[in-house]
């Protein structure tokens, strides 16, 4: 069986599709063709508490048996995401322009909402 490719969502990404109102999940299944697993760095879980969409964001993530990657580092959440993004050879869903820039430099594949209203590939 194959190996389930990493997705490491970040807060924006996960709030902003809330907010539009957009089953990430299904759309990820959507431009996706293969198992996929779902991933967030520890330090996005109290940057999720404080917002009530983050609160619901934390619940979806629970339910779709999303890990949370355990980091002991005192990078920022961004530089987190992209050392963990290279470790696991994973695409990373944002919204985050500047990550994506970090991203795009080191030739991750990035998701992002597109329209208010689906996903695909940055």
């Amino acid at each position: 069986m194959q190996t389930p490719k990493p997705i490491i969502l970040d807060t924006s990404f996960l709030l902003f599709a809330l907010k539009q109102k957009i089953d990430f999940y299904a759309e990820l299944r959507r431009i996706i063709d293969t198992n996929f697993k779902l991933y967030i760095v520890d330090k996005q879980v109290p940057e999720l508490e404080k917002r009530e969409l983050g609160k619901l964001a934390l619940k979806l993530l629970k339910h779709y048996k999303a890990s949370i990657i355990k980091t002991t580092s005192k990078k920022s959440v961004d530089d987190l995401i992209l050392e963990q993004a290279l470790a696991k050879d994973a695409y990373v869903a944002t919204q985050d322009r500047k990550l994506k820039k970090k991203l795009k430099e080191h030739n991750i594949k990035t998701i992002t909402v597109r329209q208010k209203s689906y996903l695909d590939f940055g």
